[in-house]
């Protein structure tokens, strides 16, 4: 009964829309908890204090939720059509992550996950399910590569033979004991091309990242104004990077995107800094609605594209950024001297 079922749910989770299915038992990754312990401790999680609360639900899934015997993790291809490097050779553009370059993927992910999750309620009603996208206190790469779905690369991200760098990943927790998947085993061998290209060095050592200097924590994460020996290094990076996802050989076997909203919209591609510096918060909250940028709100995102500005070269910028030095947002204000004195300097 369990591996038909098992079988049923993996053609289910791929008819959805799903590119790859695993399952690994919730105590498959022991040795999480004490990566995550070491990499609070040395304060590599910056401002993400999140991190370093319910650490042993995150370390130890177990914890999480007691009753569960499996963890189906399934991964979702969201591949570009484009060369996601080619934008960082135009310094009157802006470099925004693919993954948001169109709708927020937590909002079609978990959508789909929640389907799936449903349809196995229905063939086993006696059971019970929990579905994570992303937000709760699960660290899903550890455990997709305990379902087989990849491995972690030396950038820390997940890597896979079939879909290369370009994936996202969810997971449903559930009380039905299913047959495991064999974990991936690590095919990064000597390679070491996503340590190389980062501009900022945010790689400690292989397989070790500290975000504090990582462009997606900088950009993203970060509140305040950015420790000005990092902001030239931001090339113009306004939101997240893909910097070593992209040179990842792997990519070579990366799988097309199906879901029609993760494709980039013409827009978003690359877009142009003037425009973006000339967004209020109502025009920002537009522009980018159903887009994961929105969460960062029009100030944080502004700051960014001002340090891009500032490493245009481009003097041509400087009304524009005289404009933005009256700002009321103060970190605004600072990102504006920042770029003028840059900008003067060309």
């Amino acid at each position: 009964m369990t591996a038909a079922l098992r079988h049923s749910l993996r053609a289910k989770a791929l008819a959805e829309g799903f590119t790859d299915f695993g399952i690994c038992a919730p105590g498959a990754t022991p040795h999480t908890a004490k990566r995550l312990q070491e990499f609070v401790a040395a304060g590599r999680h910056g401002q993400m204090n999140w991190m370093a609360e319910r650490m042993n639900w995150r370390g130890d899934p177990t914890a999480l939720w007691p009753e569960a015997r499996s963890v189906v993790m399934l991964a979702e291809a969201y591949t570009p059509e484009h060369d996601p490097l080619a934008v960082l050779e135009e310094p009157d553009k802006g470099a925004i992550s693919v993954y948001a370059q169109n709708r927020d993927y937590h909002d079609i992910l978990k959508k789909r996950l929640k389907r799936v999750g449903r349809w196995l309620m229905e063939q086993a009603p006696d059971e019970e399910i929990k579905v994570f996208v992303d937000t709760a206190p699960v660290m899903e790469k550890p455990l997709a590569g305990a379902a087989g779905l990849g491995w972690q690369g030396k950038h820390t991200n997940l890597v896979s033979r079939k879909l290369g760098s370009w994936f996202f990943i969810g997971s449903i927790f559930t009380t039905i004991d299913f047959t495991k998947d064999s974990p991936e085993e690590n095919h990064c061998g000597s390679c070491h091309a996503c340590l190389d290209v980062c501009p900022t060095r945010a790689f400690v050592a292989p397989y070790q990242l500290d975000a504090r200097r990582c462009i997606s924590y900088l950009t993203i994460e970060f509140d305040g104004p950015v420790d000005p020996e990092l902001r030239p290094l931001l090339g113009n990076h306004i939101y997240g990077c893909d910097d070593c996802l992209a040179v990842c050989p792997w990519n070579k076997f990366a799988q097309g995107a199906a879901e029609i909203g993760y494709h980039a919209r013409d827009e978003l591609l690359a877009p142009d800094l003037t425009f973006l510096a000339g967004l209020d918060d109502a025009s920002f909250r537009t522009f980018f609605s159903k887009s994961p940028v929105k969460r960062i709100k029009r100030d944080r995102f502004v700051r960014n594209v001002l340090y891009a500005i500032g490493n245009s070269g481009m003097p041509s910028y400087l009304p524009v950024v005289r404009g933005l030095q009256m700002d009321e947002n103060p970190v605004v204000r600072d990102a504006a001297d920042w770029a003028k004195q840059r900008l003067e300097q060309s």
